[in-house]
């Protein structure tokens, strides 16, 4: 008789009782920073709208606080996307090339341009706000869509041109010039090969870019004075003063700001992380 292999059995790993401790303290550390978050749907859902007296869990929750935000808030969430919209494309659309020509162009300069672009990074918000303030005044382009835009992108554009300078400055030559002896110039082969090479950082850039604009609140303070424009971060900020009993409102508009910002980055993860390591590969 011939007896038939038996097939190992597949031993599942134990934890160890270190890797069970750290386990368990990230788990903790998790709770404790998603606990603001937690709370804040919490309290939105409230019906009495009042924090102090909330329940833990919303046993009866009403939607009567998202209710009075869409109503509230709603026109500002739209000024706030068309803000942030307007300053992602105005970024790329900047930013893009001269990270190129940063990147792939040998020039004497460059250097010291790459110098001021982390200079610009350095200056207090405050300080580009005020002198916008008074540019916008003698321009006429307070509380004005165009403003915010202009405004947001002084913040965007600098750190888009460093992430994209990056990922480019690691593009091969050779591809370029495969590109340049088809005959193609250099603006034909830089949006037919650059960019589509470039889209993880491409991507990163501009959500980035959203970000900064979406929770922008100096510039929205200091360049808008009256309540025709007026992004959601600072419509949540002037909602205190007039909800203050009414904190399940002012807690579901800080619900409603915070899904665009979380929808693009569970979207778009995956592009970010390998843009942002992109330029770190050689």
């Amino acid at each position: 008789m011939t007896s038939t292999p038996t097939e190992p059995v597949a031993v599942q790993p134990r934890l160890k009782p270190r890797r069970l401790v750290d386990l368990a303290i990230g788990l903790i550390l998790v709770g404790i920073m998603l606990f603001p978050v937690y709370w804040m749907i919490n309290a939105s859902l409230q019906p009495s709208g009042n924090t102090l007296n909330a329940d833990f869990f919303p046993t009866n929750p009403s939607f009567a606080g998202y209710e009075k935000a869409i109503n509230d808030q709603g026109r500002n969430l739209v000024t706030s996307l068309i803000v942030s919209a307007g300053v992602v494309v105005l970024s790329l659309a900047i930013a893009a090339p001269a990270a190129y020509a940063l990147a792939q162009f040998r020039y004497r300069w460059a250097n010291a341009a790459l110098l001021v672009i982390l200079i610009t990074q350095m200056i207090p918000g405050i300080v580009i706000a005020n002198a916008l303030y008074a540019a916008y005044n003698d321009l006429g382009l307070l509380n004005t869509l165009i403003g915010l835009i202009l405004a947001d992108s002084t913040m965007a554009v600098p750190f888009a041109i460093l992430i994209l300078r990056a990922f480019m400055i690691n593009i091969q030559p050779a591809i370029i010039e495969a590109a340049r002896v088809d005959g193609a110039g250099h603006l034909r082969a830089f949006f037919s090969i650059v960019l589509p090479v470039s889209k993880n950082s491409l991507i990163t850039a501009g959500l980035f870019a959203f970000l900064f604009a979406w929770s922008d609140f100096l510039f929205a303070l200091t360049l808008t004075t009256t309540g025709g424009i007026r992004p959601v971060t600072l419509g949540i900020y002037q909602y205190l003063g007039t909800q203050v009993s009414n904190w399940s409102a002012t807690m579901a508009t800080a619900v409603l700001s915070s899904i665009p910002a979380i929808v693009l980055l569970v979207v778009a993860q995956r592009y970010i992380a390998a843009g942002a390591m992109g330029g770190a590969v050689k």
